[in-house]
């Protein structure tokens, strides 16, 4: 059967810009205010996949909510099936977005909005590359499964693990959450704290005390806002002046705002996704770098010595000692996303580390605690990690996948290690499959977050075709 699966995705096109920009109205972020009853990461969350989930009913699709956890859609019979892993969360819009994050909008063939890349856009593609193979009636020896989880973005991924629980995994598949050609290995990912909790030290403060210092939403964004506040008794004036010079020579907007015997200083960096920590600006590190050159209290002090010798242009490990690399996956990364200090409480430093695939992990937690403990503080327990996944070249699935994008594409379908971690590892034998073209910008936890709309209907096109070669 000849098929022009390009031309199908085209004829879909305006339906496909519809429907997404109606999925990505919805501010699917973690919500703990609104946790309850089937939305258990909250209401917005939940809305997103009951959205999904009615829209694959009214396409014909037999659909299933575990509870709020995640969803799934079904094409087809058969006992074996095929997994497409999508989510419906978003990270933190943060700020100064062109235009509002959740009203979506197009500009210059490309569609603005939070989600709209990361992985609403994607998602909606995978959906409607099913409906093209349902409206053309292909014969299927295995069931197609789009399964929808709410949780990737907070690291744990406790949503797809429950579901899992319940439901088998699936024989193969992909997730449309990265980069073509395809991407048979993903870093490991650890996401932990170094924590310090509240005890009374002689303050003895020579100018400067460090009330309080925050910045950052999720580890696995480079935060973009910071603000510090100090107290004591040196000479605002001066502090004002050297805050504005450092401003000035980095290029950084900020501010100083003196009130209530309070100096509050502020400034801006660029948020990016925590694979590529070293093309944000991460604004806790650049407010560390100025702070390091003040006299603060000594707990104060041991916070920001903590940043500036273990973090600060410190992305590949090096100031931490586990700067490590292979042939197969890279260097390790390190991304601080969060951090906060308060003189009268805790004080925490979020960190998403990704590291290659030989990695010796024990050796890199050993070698956390003991840079934790040289500052009083400890790694803390509830770490999160997510081992390193890898797919051998001459597994079925890579050749089906490989054998579609050449025929699509025309170019050589080359195997790719990535960072970032998809639900492409929930799969023993699953693979990130796009949805970005080789030399198209990812804007993934970034502001103005955007897909071009041509390459998704390509993508879309690519999926179709690979679903129905596995499924055939």
């Amino acid at each position: 059967m000849n098929i022009n699966w390009k031309q199908e995705a085209e004829r879909l096109k305006g339906d496909y810009l519809a429907s997404t920009m109606e999925f990505l109205k919805i501010p699917s972020v973690l919500d703990e205010t609104t946790i309850g009853e089937n939305s258990p990461f909250g209401r917005p969350i939940a809305d997103a996949l009951e959205h999904i989930l009615d829209f694959c009913k009214e396409l014909g699709f037999t659909v299933h909510n575990e509870q709020g956890y995640a969803g799934h859609a079904d094409y087809g019979t058969g006992e074996e099936f095929i997994g497409v892993l999508c989510h419906v969360d978003v990270v933190p819009a943060g700020n100064d977005w062109t235009s509002p994050p959740f009203q979506p909008e197009v500009r210059n063939g490309r569609l603005y909005a939070r989600g709209s890349n990361d992985d609403k856009g994607p998602t909606m593609a995978a959906v409607y590359a099913l409906k093209i193979i349902k409206e053309l009636g292909l014969p299927l020896k295995k069931r197609v499964r789009l399964i929808f989880g709410t949780d990737e973005e907070n690291g744990e991924w406790l949503g797809i693990q429950k579901y899992f629980e319940k439901h088998p995994v699936p024989t193969m598949g992909f997730s449309p959450d990265a980069y073509f050609p395809i991407v048979s290995t993903e870093k490991g990912i650890l996401s932990c704290h170094f924590i310090q909790t509240y005890k009374a030290i002689n303050e003895n403060t020579k100018e400067w005390k460090l009330e309080s210092f925050v910045a950052g939403d999720r580890v696995n964004m480079v935060p973009d806002q910071v603000e510090a506040v100090l107290t004591g008794k040196g000479d605002v004036a001066a502090t004002e002046a050297a805050f504005a010079s450092f401003l000035k020579e980095h290029h950084i907007p900020g501010r100083a705002k003196v009130e209530l015997g309070k100096v509050s200083l502020s400034l801006e960096g660029i948020s990016h996704h925590a694979m590529e920590p070293y093309k944000g600006l991460n604004a806790g590190l650049a407010m560390a770098r100025f702070l390091e050159t003040m006299e603060l209290d000594e707990r104060g002090q041991q916070f920001i010595s903590l940043l500036s010798n273990h973090f600060v242009d410190g992305f590949f490990g090096d100031q931490l000692g586990i700067s490590v690399e292979d042939e197969i996956s890279g260097r390790l990364t390190v991304n601080p996303g969060t951090f906060y200090y308060s003189a009268e409480s805790h004080a925490q430093v979020g960190l998403s580390i990704r590291y290659p695939v030989t990695t010796n992990f024990d050796s890199v937690m050993n070698r956390l605690e003991e840079v934790a403990g040289l500052y009083d503080y400890m790694i803390s327990p509830d770490f999160v990690n997510k081992p390193p996944h890898h797919i051998d070249k001459d597994h079925e699935l890579i050749k089906v996948l490989q054998k579609v994008y050449e025929e699509q594409t025309g170019e050589p379908a080359e195997l790719l290690a990535i960072s970032g971690g998809t639900y492409g590892r929930a799969m023993k034998s699953g693979v990130a499959f796009g949805p970005f073209f080789p030399g198209e910008v990812d804007t993934a936890h970034q502001k103005d977050e955007y897909i071009d709309l041509e390459n998704m209907n390509r993508a879309m096109a690519i999926y179709a075709q690979s679903i129905y070669e596995l499924a055939k």
